[in-house]
């Protein structure tokens, strides 16, 4: 991630200078400053340029002085300025700083916090380049440095502290979504995870024997057709001094899915790797409330497998017993993430007796068709824990629509020779998914994110640049400081 710095509000002597600039606001301050340095040329070049500081407007001058290499201009509108709107300027200024090693970051908008719009340039500045052995000049990321130009450089510094290590666990998410399926296995996921430790984490790992043991009949269909042994991973943080009912987060983590016997198409197959965005998005949740020292007590549990179609592949109508004890029948082994999560969350209820549950997976491409790749889909049996992720998630803007869970989507599971069959068929398809899993759901409140539309992006957004989107992180960290933290 780039370093950030803060800085009295004056113009810097090297580098990049971005400048978040209202609707109609060239006055005073550091345009001033530039004015005079440029003898006035840089006022002529912005007006050549035609920009008034419209809302996600931006221009670019060259040398503006002779100190400085660029001027990068952002507009921010007339709109009330949200610590959001400062975070998406932040972002649209990313990619133009992409061959300058070193920027400052200033406003002429008055009494704002920029550290919000420095969150949005860390954000958008990621980038997974751990393969690529060629590059251009051009195509290498320059950008390591951030000088924050801030009329009180101490408070917003700190606001910065606060928001920092949730960027980071965003990261690990992103870096354990972008990895390509060879190298990502469940053994390997576990290991990384495994190494947040350092920040302070206990982490237990469950490995095929001791899942054995405990008899997790249905996320072990799953994994026995694949030469990759499955994982179940623990993260507990005790921020709350471990002696609070802690809050419970699951995640689906399918290494790669290539739909088992009942195989996916070849077109698109390449995408599955990120079928463990759900348990990435919990790994990096984790290592962001552990890196903020957040006040809470938290257990993070990824269920890790991989689904393949060899010879020992699970079959359709297979019946396997689950962790609960309730029977499936397996219709479509490509319907494999709710079997993962029905071991995982009986499992981690029975054991930690949590005050909520969230589980988030990229579950069912029906979402997709319901929401598009604008909104994760939330289902829960608890409308205000389902409120409070939908106000957490607008806040940052990772927005959730409540969906439906129903008992006549009950009718569409029901098994002939098992307690349930694992798919309903096509229509309801996202609600009869989340019916499913509510069955393995005690009376804890409990929600259902299912983010098969959101965990990676084939374009650009203002802080998400195309790739992984670590969907869920700043989502779920938002919502445990707004509602548990200081309860």
């Amino acid at each position: 991630m780039i370093e950030v710095f803060f800085a009295a509000a004056k113009l810097p002597t090297s580098g990049a200078l971005v400048l978040l600039v209202p609707e109609g606001g060239f006055s005073g301050g550091l345009w001033g400053e530039i004015e005079e340095a440029s003898g006035g040329q840089t006022g002529r070049a912005v007006a050549a340029a035609q920009f008034g500081g419209n809302k996600g407007q931006t221009a670019v001058v060259l040398a503006p002085t002779a100190d400085l290499s660029r001027l990068v201009l952002v507009g921010l509108g007339k709109d009330p300025l949200t610590a959001r709107a400062l975070e998406e300027a932040g972002g649209a200024a990313a990619p133009l700083l992409k061959y300058d090693e070193h920027a400052a970051l200033g406003s002429l908008a008055g009494e704002i916090d920029l550290a919000y719009a420095a969150v949005g340039v860390a954000l958008r500045s990621y980038r997974f380049d751990l393969y690529h052995t060629k590059q251009k000049p051009e195509e290498k990321r320059a950008l390591g440095q951030l000088t924050v130009l801030s009329p009180d450089p101490a408070a917003s510094e700190a606001l910065w502290q606060r928001h920092a290590p949730v960027v980071e666990g965003a990261f690990v998410t992103r870096d354990l979504v972008s990895e390509p399926a060879n190298v990502l296995t469940p053994a390997e996921m576990a290991i990384r995870a495994a190494m947040l430790a350092e920040l302070g984490l206990d982490v237990e790992v469950l490995g095929p024997d001791e899942l054995a043991a405990l008899k997790f009949g249905a996320l072990l269909g799953v994994a026995q057709g694949s030469r990759q042994a499955p994982r179940v991973v623990i993260l507990r943080w005790n921020g709350a001094g471990g002696e609070t009912t802690p809050l419970l987060f699951v995640g689906k983590g399918v290494t790669f899915d290539s739909g088992g016997i009942s195989i996916k198409a070849a077109a698109g197959m390449e995408d599955m790797k990120w079928d463990m965005g759900g348990a990435g998005t919990v790994v990096g949740l984790m290592a962001a409330l552990a890196g903020r020292a957040a006040k809470v007590d938290a257990i993070g549990i990824v269920g890790l497998v991989e689904n393949m179609p060899d010879g020992n592949a699970q079959r359709p109508g297979d019946v396997v017993t689950s962790y609960s004890g309730q029977t499936i029948e397996v219709i479509n082994t490509d319907a494999e993430g709710r079997l993962v999560l029905a071991d995982v969350i009986w499992y981690a209820q029975e054991r930690f007796k949590p005050r909520v549950t969230v589980d988030l997976a990229t579950l069912t491409g029906a979402v997709i068709v319901a929401l598009g790749h604008e909104f994760g889909g939330v289902f829960s049996n608890d409308d205000d824990l389902a409120a409070k992720l939908i106000a957490a998630g607008a806040a940052v803007g990772e927005k959730l629509w409540h969906m439906p869970l129903d008992e006549s989507f009950d009718k569409a599971i029901k098994s002939d020779i098992a307690d349930m069959k694992n798919v309903g068929g096509r229509p309801a398809g996202a609600s009869t998914a989340a019916q499913f899993i509510k069955r393995f759901v005690n009376k804890t409140p409990w929600a259902h994110l299912d983010i098969a539309g959101m965990a990676w992006a084939d374009k650009d957004t203002p802080t998400v640049p195309k790739g992984a989107t670590a969907y869920g992180v700043r989502l779920l960290d938002e919502f445990v400081a707004r509602y548990y933290e200081n309860s």
